[in-house]
């Protein structure tokens, strides 16, 4: 049997495309997705399914590229010349703390909700970090690869079901192709934002590669290009899946009703569940809990283990050069960064804990502005003459990466010369 194709040897190395799917499933999908649904139908739908088509291949590129070189995104950037490394790490810089923010505040909102304490969010935000970051600590990789794979089976389960059995509520006037009669709530910032982290932002294309060589150090087996594929395009495929049945219960409980969401995150968590529950029964609050809860959870998650993973390797990189020996998540700069972005992110809470909204539209037009720069490098690296043949994108692939770069390029220009000018 092909070595690439056997059952036992696939399970020794799938795991990181679950990762990559666990830092999608979050925000974008839980607010971003909710709201499209509630105040469009269905009407959003084409522009997830456009996100979802244009920024396939910049993700893909990530465990592409590792299981092709046994080097991260970054040692591949470094090829390319120093300024490349230098311009991925001060995007990182720059986005991290906004992003970790912004998936902080509403898991916590999340957990306080579902709770039922009455806690201060900075309060919440601690032990839910503070859980997190020990389970890092305690179980490093390991323990972060199979924690995913048993919360995103509850996510997919719990969501799929919810949204099934609220899809019959939808009629006719859900699928209208534009929101003409609700136009005043949907801005072209909003469609941004929506696109910016759907399904998720540029960044984890390189944590994905990153999370492909430290399972081939876990498990002990190197990953072929074709696992590696497969086992990305079953998270991608799923969260892509996942996103559209967010979209679906939001335009089928909330588009008919006169509500809309509050942009505090514990009233959002509360209208959500509630709104939920009263419309399709008292049978659904404990699955939508439980979805909510293991959503944020496992976002919250990967997000404290890929900037610092992604931070403790790029400084190491610009630092020493290429070192396939180095481990980013022993090194004292990684621990350094996750617990300096979780104090910092407990500071930042303060001041917006009553703006979920608006931080997450913050958050994810920043994300579609940074993209086409990511998405350049990761084609760039990705097609790189050190790349063997065999295992670069084909053609069709590279001309629709072009494509991509030149729809999100340009209305990323768009966009920010519209905000300079007004």
């Amino acid at each position: 049997m092909n070595r690439a194709k056997s059952p036992r040897r696939f399970t020794r190395t799938f795991g990181p495309g679950l990762l990559w799917a666990g830092t999608a499933i979050g925000v974008s999908h839980l607010v971003q997705s909710t709201r499209a649904g509630a105040d469009t139908g269905f009407s959003l739908l084409w522009v997830i399914l456009i996100a979802l088509a244009l920024k396939y291949p910049f993700f893909e590129f990530g465990p592409r590229y590792a299981a092709a070189t046994g080097e991260s995104l970054i040692e591949g950037y470094h090829r390319l010349g120093r300024w490349a490394v230098w311009v991925y790490f001060l995007i990182t810089l720059s986005t991290a703390l906004i992003i970790q923010t912004t998936v902080g505040l509403f898991t916590a909102s999340v957990f306080t909700y579902v709770l039922g304490v009455t806690w201060s969010i900075v309060t919440m935000g601690t032990l839910v970090m503070g859980g997190a970051g020990l389970l890092l600590w305690t179980g490093r990789f390991r323990a972060l690869d199979s924690t995913m794979k048993g919360v995103l089976l509850l996510l997919a389960a719990c969501t799929l079901v919810a949204a099934t059995m609220a899809l019959p509520r939808a009629t006719a006037s859900y699928w209208i192709p534009w929101p003409s009669a609700n136009s005043d709530v949907v801005t072209f910032g909003f469609i941004l934002a929506l696109v910016g982290w759907m399904p998720s932002a540029f960044d984890i294309a390189v944590w994905n590669s990153l999370w492909t060589l430290a399972k081939n150090r876990a498990s002990g087996v190197k990953v072929t290009v074709e696992e590696a594929l497969l086992d990305f395009r079953i998270g991608y495929v799923g969260t892509g899946i996942i996103a559209i049945a967010f979209l679906t219960l939001g335009a089928t409980v909330m588009y008919a009703s006169d509500q809309s969401f509050s942009a505090d995150g514990t009233t959002f968590s509360l209208q959500l569940v509630d709104l939920y529950a009263s419309t399709l029964g008292a049978w659904s609050r404990p699955v939508i809990l439980i979805a909510v809860v293991t959503t944020m959870f496992s976002t919250m998650l990967t997000v404290m283990d890929g900037f610092p993973r992604a931070i403790s390797r790029t400084y190491h990189v610009l630092r020493v050069g290429r070192d396939m020996a180095f481990e980013e998540d022993k090194g004292k700069l990684y621990w350094f960064s996750l617990w300096a972005l979780a104090g910092l992110t407990l500071v930042v809470f303060r001041f917006f804990v009553g703006s979920l909204t608006t931080m997450v539209d913050f958050a994810t037009i920043i994300s579609f502005i940074t993209a086409p720069v990511l998405g350049y490098l990761n084609l760039r690296a990705v097609t790189a003459d050190h790349v063997p043949v065999t295992f670069r994108p084909n053609r069709l692939l590279r001309v629709f990466s072009y494509l991509g770069l030149v729809l999100l390029g340009g209305t990323a220009i768009g966009f920010s010369l519209s905000l300079v000018w007004g």
